[in-house]
């Protein structure tokens, strides 16, 4: 398919090729896929613009043109691969009579004309083969996507039109081999037809047979053997590739060589693990090839009257060749229509066989660009007539419903040689507990066409949920059947009720092609939830529910709004809410065990508060657990953390009525410890993260010292001994001022006491509580530092600027605070630094940590903004560039 070329590749201009090709292809596809136009559209018309025809920014001639088709071809050898893999050979032998016929019909009829209109107007044999090939293919992607999207995948339409178009691939794919072939030997005579369909078939039956039988146990010898996890990917393409070898060896298309070898890898236990890491790489490859038959296209050739006419000619013969297909629907009860407008689109199989005959120099420009032209009107006006037709035909099936029946006495489902069948016609509004009986048993049968056809017609019915279907939800959650979801979604349910369910199903797809893929149908999440239950008990109810919000909402535009809306449809609002909380507590917990600096006794208490009960804990661990592997030193903290939460919420310092929290229970304590009013006033409206960082007897000796509070400009100071030797807590009362904790800090690093510790609470009415622990070997005199540190408040900030330091925020970790890490190295005036950064950058600190070793500090401190709100990314710079010295807003010259 490539012509050799002596010319030296540019690897430069290549690359910036590559670089041009694959920004227009996402932006062709992302414009595609929000005007509800098929990716591949926008992927070509993206090619025309760059191309030659347009902008002229990307060029095929001599050696680029060759660079970018080897890559085009590997994308083309990955997108057969890709079909076949997920071709299910099961589904294919049940292709029912209808269908195949169907089938066949669509493809001998556009076949033959497209071939007699090549040589009615003059075309040479091979040249007419390929125009008819060209234009037998049947986009199933495109067309299960419609039927998907309108909830009319179980109708009878639906499934003949799918079950046509899988064998149609098969035919198309036949017909595609013995026409390159044919061109190959130059000749078309009835001894040479027959040898290369003989060849092709016999091609296709020996890779299958030992496809099929091998290459599964081959790719299970390597997953056990190798010590790379990549070995069995490796080892599936190098199959494919030599696979494709042998069908070029053979004289035929490479590409039926992917497609053998996709078949044969789909029936491998690691096909999931293989179509993720290959489809990867397609969404490299595969949009190279569909811009790069843009680029081929001739725009002005295509404007042509001669190349009009011929587009126009082909369109009839291509449209009506698949709407007369619809005659092999005969004695079917079915819109016969539906399935001929079902069977139009080409799509991308079609662009394949028209970018093969121009490469091998059978079609022309113009004969390229009319068949371009057919394919994508083909592709892009099938949407909006099945929606128009769907419609239709919906709304006389349910005029035309027969009235519901009594239920038979075996119930309204019953299973007859692997098969579930719907006895009698059940109302409207069984159907979704139905759906749910019909889900749990198709792990050992499948929907009987009677069932398919009457979800189909009450597909477009309102739907109520009940208590009940929740509870149905949840068994098929812990049956981790695929299948079961695979039903539900095809009779529409998931979408009309579940809609949150549908849409990262259709997230999780990596193809439009792929209908069902049973990765897409898995909740992984909840799966690994079972696999702990041995270590951490049997999940509950309202945990597998948690898992499943976790794993439908992990890629949402919005995670926390999708969980709780798609709970409020299952639960009542307040369990709606409490489950909800699960979910974001667990991904909490996990966030903060990622700093080695996290287990602080404060930030401790501050989860543990936040978690409010053991069982929540409990719940919001496991399914932390559950979320996704962890590496081996973030399993420990994990684990660690939640011991220690446990520990906490286990052993309160108080039990009572009023003691509904860890934080109202040091509180109570402490007010039970005072006599004065006021003091146990400005406990009572003391925040939270400051009631957490003190025992009892401490909260109450600094109520004392609050109360009354202390006039502007006026500090109150009590200094009490540490258990460690030569630590010393310095209480510091006063009212609120503009870089308060920078001016006190200065203070105490001027005097030389090492700060160790940090705490500070604030009152809406002013009053200010700052605790520091500081390393002295003698005690620090109370009256001296309360005039230092009234001296101080009288002066301008003294602003340090310390070199190297680097603010590290998290705002998953903490409940309530942002948690900032500050590391660099050792410096005199480091912490002084810090706090006047913090100042200048208007961030109120609650706590500090300290700890330096080895030449390097790394500070721990849990901040917020004015109003206590977590940091959002404007705060986070203004302290960034604080501590680089760089001025942040109006107020930075006056602290200097």
């Amino acid at each position: 398919m490539i012509a050799a070329t002596a010319e030296t590749i540019d690897l430069g201009r290549l690359l910036l090729d590559l670089l041009i090709i694959l920004a227009a292809a996402k932006i062709g596809a992302e414009i595609s896929e929000r005007l509800h136009i098929p990716a591949v559209v926008g992927e070509i018309v993206a090619g025309v613009l760059i191309g030659p025809s347009v902008l002229n920014a990307v060029g095929l001639d001599g050696a680029r043109g060759v660079s970018i088709a080897v890559i085009g071809e590997i994308g083309v050898l990955l997108l057969l691969l890709q079909v076949g893999m997920e071709m299910d050979l099961g589904e294919l032998s049940k292709v029912g009579k209808a269908s195949l016929t169907v089938a066949v019909i669509g493809v001998v009829l556009p076949f033959a004309g497209g071939a007699l209109a090549g040589v009615a107007l003059g075309h040479s044999t091979t040249t007419s083969l390929f125009i008819g090939a060209a234009l037998t293919a049947t986009s199933v992607g495109i067309t299960a996507r419609v039927f998907g999207d309108l909830r009319a995948l179980a109708t009878t339409e639906a499934r003949i039109v799918l079950g046509a178009a899988v064998a149609d691939d098969v035919l198309g794919l036949v017909i595609l081999t013995v026409v390159v072939k044919v061109v190959d030997d130059g000749s078309v005579g009835v001894g040479t037809v027959v040898g290369t369909l003989g060849l092709a078939i016999a091609f296709l039956l020996f890779t299958g047979v030992v496809g099929l039988t091998l290459i599964p146990k081959v790719l299970h010898f390597v997953q056990r053997r190798a010590s790379s996890g990549a070995a069995v990917t490796v080892a599936a393409l190098v199959i494919a590739l030599g696979f494709a070898q042998l069908a070029d060896l053979a004289k035929l298309a490479f590409i039926i060589g992917a497609f053998m070898a996709g078949l044969a890898i789909g029936r491998s236990d690691h096909n999931e693990r293989i179509a993720g890491d290959l489809g990867v790489i397609g969404n490299i490859f595969i949009p190279v090839f569909f811009v790069q038959i843009g680029i081929n296209t001739d725009v002005a050739a295509m404007g042509k009257a001669s190349v009009l006419g011929l587009a126009a000619a082909l369109s009839v013969i291509a449209f009506l060749g698949k709407l007369a297909s619809a005659w092999g629907a005969a004695g079917t009860r079915s819109d016969k229509l539906l399935i001929g407008i079902g069977m139009v689109p080409r799509g991308e199989v079609g662009l394949i066989f028209a970018s093969i005959g121009l490469s091998n120099g059978v079609l022309g420009k113009d004969l390229y660009g009319a068949l371009l032209a057919v394919i994508l009107l083909s592709t892009v006006i099938t949407p909006p007539l099945l929606k128009l037709r769907l419609g239709v035909t919906g709304a006389r099936a349910r005029r035309d419903a027969p009235p519901p029946t009594a239920q038979p006495e075996a119930g309204w489902l019953t299973i007859e040689h692997g098969v579930i069948h719907l006895e009698g016609i059940p109302p409207v509004d069984e159907t979704i507990p139905l759906a749910f009986q019909a889900a749990a048993r198709t792990s050992h049968a499948r929907p009987g066409p009677e069932l398919l056809d009457w979800f189909g017609t009450n597909r477009d019915e309102p739907l109520r949920w009940t208590q009940d279907d929740t509870s149905s939800l949840i068994r098929l959650l812990r049956a981790h059947e695929p299948r079961g979801w695979r039903l539900l979604e095809v009779t529409g349910l998931l979408e009309r009720a579940l809609p949150e369910i549908a849409d990262a199903m259709r997230r999780r797809r990596a193809d439009v092609s792929d209908l069902d893929p049973l990765g897409a149908l898995r909740f992984h999440i909840a799966e690994r939830l079972d696999d702990l239950a041995v270590e951490n008990g049997h999940p509950s109810d309202d945990l597998v529910l948690a898992a499943m919000a976790a794993d439908v909402c992990r890629d949402a535009a919005a995670t926390e709004v999708c969980s709780v809306s798609l709970l409020d449809r299952l639960v009542p609002k307040a369990d709606a809410q409490r489950i909800a909380a699960i979910v974001n507590d667990a991904r909490l917990l996990r966030a903060s065990t990622t700093s080695p600096s996290g287990f602080d006794e404060r930030e401790i208490l501050q989860l543990a508060t936040h978690l409010v009960s053991v069982q929540h804990a409990r719940d919001a661990y496991q399914l932390a657990l559950a979320l996704g592997p962890l590496p081996s030193w973030h399993r420990e903290a994990l684990d660690e953390r939640h011991a220690l939460i446990q520990e906490a919420l286990d052993h309160p310092e108080l039990t009572g009525s009023e003691a509904t929290n860890l934080a109202a229970a040091r509180r109570l304590a402490a007010q039970r410890l005072l006599d004065e009013p006021p003091a146990i006033e400005r406990l009572r409206f003391a925040p939270t993260s400051y009631l957490l960082s003190h025992a009892p007897d401490e909260l109450a000796r600094q109520a004392r010292l609050v109360e009354p509070l202390p006039r502007s400009g006026t500090v109150r100071i009590a200094v009490s001994p540490e258990p460690e030797p030569d630590h010393w807590k310095i209480d510091v009362a006063c009212r609120d001022s503009d870089a308060l904790l920078a001016h006190l800090t200065d203070v105490l690093t001027t005097r030389g006491l090492d700060i160790v510790d940090a705490t500070i609470a604030t009152w809406p009415d002013g009053a200010v509580l700052d605790v520091f622990v500081v390393r002295s070997r003698s005690r620090p005199g109370a009256r001296e530092l309360s005039g230092a540190f009234e001296a101080a408040l009288r002066k301008p900030l003294r602003a340090p600027i310390a070199v190297g330091l680097i603010a590290e925020f998290d705002n998953e970790a903490l409940p309530w605070h942002t948690a900032c890490d500050v590391i660099g190295p050792d410096q005199p005036g480091g912490l002084l630094a810090i706090s006047a950064a913090f100042a200048r950058a208007k961030v109120i600190v609650h706590t500090a940590r300290i700890a330096t070793g080895e030449g390097i500090i790394h500070d721990r401190f849990t901040i917020s903004d004015r109003v206590g709100r977590k940091l959002d990314p404007a705060a986070m710079d203004r302290v960034q560039r604080a501590l680089a010295g760089e001025r942040v807003g109006r107020r930075l010259s006056l602290l200097r």
